[in-house]
């Protein structure tokens, strides 16, 4: 063996002790926000979903809930969101009690805003009755949920405190539209809308 052979050997693992452990850029992991904190991955159906991004929805100075994106894979722009044709999940946790009724009107407006006036008369009738859903809950308290997931074949679900509410919503642009309310060129709050595409810590 020559001194250069066995110098190779003390060096090589030496290098791999010293060198720093990083984790895979697309490893996903937990992440807290606004006192919530959210899990690193999601299930949805027979899909496992990793956190892309959170935050936190501010009205004036106050934290009004704390929202988290499950993609199956990592995404930092709207488009790239959208082209997804796998499971997706938005899970809105609550800061404050809130009127659920006035957020579904929130939520519509936020719709409409992000869409042209063709576009958004396509989903009018799913609008309604998300509206409706919200408006049925009276009240919203801190510490509650609900979550909007993406089946394909299936559409969309909405399940507040746990509970599905009725069947899907089956048209395909319907839940494009429902997240264009965080992540459409008129976001609810521009800082929530790069906590969900993963630019913020």
């Amino acid at each position: 063996m020559t001194s250069t052979t066995r110098r190779a050997m003390v060096i090589a693992p030496l290098a791999c002790a010293l060198t720093p452990w990083m984790p895979s850029a697309h490893a996903a992991t937990a992440m807290e926000v606004g006192g919530v904190q959210f899990a690193a991955t999601q299930q949805v159906q027979q899909s496992t979903l990793q956190l892309n991004g959170a935050g936190v929805r501010y009205k004036a100075v106050f934290k009004v809930y704390a929202a988290a994106l499950y993609l199956e894979k990592t995404a930092q722009t709207p488009a790239e969101v959208f082209a997804q044709n796998t499971p997706k999940r938005l899970i809105v946790h609550m800061l404050r009690e809130i009127d659920s009724s006035e957020l579904g009107k929130l939520f519509s407006r936020g719709m409409e805003d992000n869409m042209d006036k063709a576009a958004f008369s396509k989903v009018v009738p799913g609008v309604l009755r998300m509206s409706q859903i919200f408006s049925e809950h009276k009240k919203l308290q801190a510490g509650e949920q609900f979550m909007v997931d993406w089946i394909p074949g299936t559409g969309t679900v909405i399940t507040v405190r746990g509970q599905q509410q009725g069947e899907p919503f089956k048209e395909p642009e319907f839940f494009n539209a429902l997240m264009g309310i965080w992540l459409g060129p008129k976001p609810a709050d521009w800082k929530l809308k790069d906590g969900l595409l993963g630019k913020s810590a």
